[in-house]
Formats: C-alpha cells, sequence, structure tokens
C-alpha cells in the first residue's frame, strides 16, 4: 500500500505514526487463525475483538447472508418489519434468563450503553418518577465509545480528552489486593459491592435511574467478580428501586461457558445488553433485552396507537442481513455444542494460562471461561509500554493477543484445541522473557 492509502484511514483505538511506518495488516482468515499481508498464519488469540468465537468464515454464516442479500437487502425498521427480526427476537429471549422477553435492536454494544440508559431514564418518566435519571457505573468498566458510554464508563484514558460528558457516578472495581492470581472468582471482595449503597444514598434513589456494570470487565483486562458480588449488587439496587443493567457484549452467547453471565452467576438484572459473538463477527449487530414490565410501561402510553412508545431508533436496527448472521450464528453455537465446550475446556485453559505466574514482570493473572487477562508490572512511568511490547513480539511470532492499559488479554475462539492453548500462552511466556 502507498503511503496516500495509508493516510487516508484514521484508526480507530490506534496509535496510527506508529502502525503507519510499520502496517500490521490482515488479509484472510480460516478458522482460529489470520493470514498477514506478507503469509503468515497467525493464531486469533483474540477471537477478532471477542467477536468470532465459532472461528472465521464459518461458510454457513456466509450462505445465510448471501441468500438473504438475494431476497431482502435492507428493509425500514421504523413503522415497518420484516420477520426475520421477529423471529430472532422470539429465539433470543429463549435463551435469556426467565422474565427478560423483549429485545430492542441496536448495531454495537456502544449503541447498547446507550439504548439501554435512555430506556432506563424514560421508564421511570413513564411511571412517574422523572427525578431518577443519575447512571452509575464503574471504574475500569468499558461500555463503547460513546457519549453514554465513556460517561459511565470508568477507563480514564477513554475519558480525558473529551471534556465533560453525561451526568455519572461510579463504583470501585473488584481488583482486590489479595486476590492477585485468583482462579475463577475470587473468594473475598463481595463487601466491595456495599459501595453502592453509599452512593445511592448520596445522590437519594430518587434521583437514581440505574447501575450498569459488565459482569466480567473486558477491556479492562478480565476482572472477574468476587464470589457474591454480582448478587448484592442487585439486591441493593431492588431494595432502591434502581434498575440494574448487564453489559454482556463479551460474556454473552458462550464467552463463558453459558449463553449469558447473568444464566452463569444466577444473577437478573432488568435489562441486558448483546452484541459481538451474537453474529459471530461477522455482521455488527446489537440487542438490547429488557424484562416485560419495562416494555408494559411505554405500551401503556395515553398517546393515540400509531405514536411511537419509545422515539428512539437507528437506520440499521433489526437490518435483515444482520438478522441473517445471527440466526445462523446461534445454529453453529447450538449444533456444535460451542457453549459446552468452552465449559469444559475452561478448567484446562486455566491451568495452563496461571503457568504463566512465575515469568517476569507479572503480577496478576485473572481468567474465566475461555477470556483471561494478566497485569505487567509497569516500566517508571509508563504502565501501558510492557504490554503493547509482548503483545507486538506476539504477533511477529504469529499469535495475536491483545494489550490494553497494563493488561495482556486473552479471549480465545471456542473452537482452540489443547495444543493451540498451549502455543499461546507458550508465545506470551516467550514474549514476557
Amino acid at each position: 500500500m502507498d503511503r496516500a492509502e495509508m493516510e487516508a484511514f484514521w484508526m480507530p483505538y490506534t496509535g496510527n505514526r506508529e502502525f503507519k511506518k510499520k502496517p500490521r495488516l490482515i488479509t484472510g482468515a480460516e478458522g482460529a487463525y489470520y493470514f498477514s499481508e506478507d503469509g503468515r498464519k497467525i493464531f486469533d488469540g483474540m477471537s477478532g475483538l471477542w467477536t468470532t468465537g465459532a472461528g472465521h468464515n464459518r461458510i454457513e454464516i456466509a450462505d445465510a447472508v448471501s441468500e438473504q442479500l438475494r431476497r431482502l437487502d435492507y428493509s425500514p425498521a421504523f413503522q415497518y418489519g420484516h420477520p426475520l427480526a421477529f423471529e430472532l427476537a422470539e429465539r433470543i429471549v429463549s435463551l435469556t434468563p426467565e422474565s427478560l422477553d423483549h429485545v430492542f435492536y441496536t448495531n454495537s454494544g456502544s449503541e447498547c450503553t446507550d439504548t439501554s440508559t435512555k430506556i432506563a431514564r424514560a421508564y421511570w418518566r413513564q411511571i412517574g418518577q422523572p427525578a431518577k435519571t443519575k447512571i452509575i457505573g464503574r471504574t475500569r468498566g468499558y461500555h463503547g465509545a460513546s457519549w453514554g458510554a465513556i460517561s459511565f464508563g470508568g477507563i480514564p484514558a477513554n475519558k480525558k480528552l473529551w471534556g465533560q460528558a453525561v451526568d455519572s457516578d461510579h463504583l470501585k472495581h473488584t481488583l482486590l489486593p489479595g486476590n492477585e492470581f485468583s482462579r475463577g472468582l475470587p473468594q473475598s471482595g463481595q463487601d466491595l459491592a456495599d459501595e453502592l449503597e453509599d452512593i445511592i444514598t448520596l445522590h437519594d434513589a430518587s434521583n437514581v435511574a440505574a447501575v450498569i456494570v459488565e459482569p466480567i470487565s473486558g477491556s479492562a483486562g478480565v476482572i472477574v467478580p468476587p464470589v457474591g458480588y454480582l448478587q448484592r449488587l442487585s439486591d441493593i439496587c431492588r431494595k432502591h428501586e434502581v434498575l440494574l443493567i448487564f453489559d454482556e457484549v463479551i460474556t454473552a452467547f458462550g464467552r463463558i461457558g453459558d449463553w449469558f453471565a447473568a444464566s452463569a452467576f444466577e444473577v437478573t438484572p432488568d435489562i441486558i445488553n448483546v452484541a459481538k459473538q451474537i453474529t459471530n463477527g461477522a455482521i455488527p449487530l446489537g440487542a438490547v433485552i429488557v424484562k416485560g414490565e419495562i416494555y408494559q410501561a411505554f405500551m401503556e402510553s395515553d398517546s393515540p396507537e400509531y405514536v411511537a412508545e419509545l422515539p428512539h431508533g437507528y437506520t440499521y436496527s433489526s437490518h435483515p442481513v444482520a438478522c441473517a448472521a445471527a440466526m445462523a450464528s446461534l445454529d453453529i453455537l447450538e449444533r456444535e455444542g460451542l457453549i459446552e465446550r468452552v465449559r469444559q475446556l475452561a478448567p484446562v485453559f486455566e491451568s495452563k494460562v496461571h503457568q504463566l505466574r512465575d515469568s517476569p514482570n507479572v503480577s496478576d493473572i485473572r481468567n474465566y471461561g475461555f477470556a483471561a487477562g494478566m497485569t505487567l508490572k509497569p516500566y517508571p512511568g509508563d504502565p501501558t509500554r510492557r504490554p503493547w511490547e509482548v503483545a507486538m513480539k506476539c504477533w511477529e511470532n504469529g499469535f495475536y493477543v491483545r494489550s490494553g492499559g497494563d493488561t495482556i488479554q486473552l479471549g480465545l475462539p471456542f473452537i482452540t484445541t489443547e495444543s493451540e492453548m498451549d502455543s499461546v500462552v507458550n508465545a506470551i511466556g516467550d514474549a514476557l522473557s
């Protein structure tokens, strides 16, 4: 590629100056591997970006997309619908915990964040409590890159450049000293949830609309909740009549060995946000899944029936081609038993990734399902450089892993073999050494 081509694209979440001096271009993919421009085979240790658990270039999804493009490439979602959108919604709610039975389509996790928090605030207005507007997020939380997402998220680097955003408050994260190198859920730290009681008291429950958290924080480095923590958050929300939103953009549809983290941890929130794995990354699609009582609050409107109860949506909400990709993706997950496969092999992956505990500069390792994160000791004054260097060394050696902040992250494809687990873990160990 020539310099003009490189300069035309302003890349997201990328050091553009560094990249364009030494591009890392991906030209193909198959199964658990990418193919680079220079012809190398690269193990995809991140399932794209937590997106392609069933492996790349699934012919079933390609065929479904192709067929749908020939039948109906696009149809408006405002005042009109297409059958597949309703079929997919019914299929999604058949998999969710009980009472989460209405789906509003988006195109991404960021749009899910804005949609779910708008629904939360509007819900309270619908039932006569319009003062309930404040949203509570969590430090180190990531909910996307929109104004709402960076407001309720808690990663400083994603906030500092923009100035004032949407009013919000934040819980502390759950990285607790003493829980380093926990395997699965840390045994201590449930009481960290009690801070929510203090924050609600500070603002008064009459002003608080919702709490939004990732059951497992992926982009912050796979931060796993302590035993009982999510249930305690749920109990406090119920006590104070505050909605609980689970951001499951990373955890839904198999990543942690269940359809949803809500199911795995036996905690039912009021709203669940999903995206990424719903189409196996093939086409953008997201969904906000809400409880029936929230949906009904809007349906009981005094306005004429032809007036939109929720004046919100996107041009590509319920895009027919995306819906076709999602149906095919769910077919693959069910037919091949990939979620059960993650559940069965998660202990194997856990054992292998924790072998890095004694590698140079590793200060913590966390894991759950097919997700793992490790915190690396910083260079003086620069906590992000070492993870970036490790990721680049892994890329040179044929492995794609993610550096984020002071962490290295793994989000294995659900089809990963035990020998491939060994290879990627060894590659990280070699890079650290």
